[in-house]
């Protein structure tokens, strides 16, 4: 460690695709500010004759010896910082190593290194990060009862500091991205996501979710299987992971990046991030481009249409296999409240334009390889589905009338989003 009482290296280890072990692949290092990454020796050699190295995400990082330059604006590579938690699982370390904060404490009081070896090892994607670059030790937990972690999850946002049987409970999960509190769970052959309630929700956050991504699925679009539970009379959304698979040998991980990484951009200039860009990127470098383009733009119009605004580029993702890139199941489609009609996206959607309503996916639709006429189809079945099939969702999350009212043309269906 530094003098200042900070990490100055990690190693970053791997789990190669179909693998249930993970491999040293290369070392983070300070310097001024920055993280630069290299790739060890062994690695580029190749790991076996069966499973050669791949590189972590091309062309961010690829198998090249010596210190790899960080993309311009850059200050850690964006395949990395993709490994590192978001603001509840920073908000759990602070906790955890520091001790009573409340919850508007500066992130920045430890640094991005410290993020990443202090988080849980059962973070998204292939990575993790170690002190020691020939013993793997995995920073993890047994499954702990939801009730547990309800709370543990409400002593941080009060800023109380955890019990060591509760900081256990709760750091598992800290690697996982999003600002709400979330732990991760294992339940026979399935890992899952669980979304929690927040004492600052003034209506029912995580039934909405729950409702939006089950109507996504019924619309058609390839999105992570959800559960809807109660624990300590307080709703659960279990999220199905989908970066992780059970083999007879273990768990694997499926290799993932962030459209963020994506466009070379970090959360600082993530407002530049676009819709249009992202449709580029998935012509030239996805594989079945022509149906990804649709199901990317069938997303956008059902983020629309459920009152998802918050689709900043971290809630869209890929798989990588070291070569070749594919869209992952949507994930965190969860409606924003809203007091009125005019509502913008996260992203940007057709030039500088990112106001929610289907005019304007229509003026982006020839990106997407989409025709008008086209565009209108999917805009209409995903209408008529969603208030063909709201009434036995919203029965099926035992939402109160009152929720229905709040949500039914505010969130859902809001008239804004239809206007010609």
């Amino acid at each position: 460690m530094t003098s200042d009482n900070q990490y100055s290296e990690a190693y970053v280890w791997i789990w190669l695709p179909h693998e249930t072990e993970p491999v040293v692949a290369g070392k983070l290092e300070t310097d001024n500010g920055n993280l630069l990454f290299n790739y060890g020796k062994s690695y580029l050699e190749g790991v076996n004759d069966i499973k050669p190295a791949i590189p972590i995400y091309e062309p961010e990082l690829p198998l090249k010896a010596g210190t790899l330059p960080l993309l311009d604006g850059l200050s850690i590579p964006g395949c990395i910082r993709d490994g590192a938690p978001d603001a509840w699982g920073r908000r759990v370390i602070i906790n955890k190593k520091l001790g009573m904060k409340s919850a508007d404490t500066d992130t920045t009081v430890l640094d991005e290194l410290t993020y990443l070896l202090e988080s849980g090892s059962d973070r998204i994607g292939a990575l993790d990060f170690q002190h020691s670059p020939s013993h793997y030790e995995p920073r993890s937990a047994t499954n702990v009862a939801l009730e547990e972690l309800l709370d543990s999850a409400a002593r941080v946002e009060k800023g109380v500091p955890l019990t060591p049987e509760l900081d256990i409970a709760l750091y598992h999960g800290t690697a996982i991205g999003g600002a709400r509190p979330k732990a991760l769970v294992e339940n026979n052959d399935r890992k899952y996501v669980a979304k929690f309630s927040s004492s600052t929700d003034i209506y029912s956050v995580v039934k909405a979710e729950f409702i939006a991504m089950k109507l996504a699925d019924i619309v058609g679009l390839n999105v992570a299987p959800v559960k809807l539970e109660t624990a300590a009379n307080r709703d659960v959304l279990l999220v199905e992971r989908f970066d992780r698979e059970k083999t007879k040998r273990g768990w694997a991980r499926k290799s993932m990046v962030s459209a963020l990484t994506l466009f070379a951009l970090d959360d600082m200039m993530a407002r530049y991030a676009s819709y249009e860009t992202l449709a580029e990127i998935i012509r030239y470098r996805f594989t079945d481009p022509k149906d990804t383009l649709i199901e990317l733009f069938s997303r956008l119009t059902f983020n629309i249409l459920c009152g998802n605004t918050d689709d900043h580029a971290r809630n869209h993702a890929a798989f990588w296999n070291g070569k070749d890139l594919s869209l992952t199941p949507a994930y965190d489609i969860c409606p924003q409240g809203r007091s009125g009609n005019e509502a913008s996206h996260a992203m940007l959607i057709s030039g500088n334009n990112n106001l929610s309503q289907l005019k304007t996916c229509l003026e982006a639709a020839h990106s997407f390889h989409i025709s008008a006429q086209g565009a209108r189809a999917i805009f209409e079945q995903q209408k008529e589905a969603i208030e063909t099939n709201w009434g036995s969702v919203c029965d099926e999350a035992q939402l109160s009338v009152i929720d229905r009212k709040l949500f039914w043309r505010r969130q859902f269906l809001n008239p804004y989003s239809m206007e010609e």
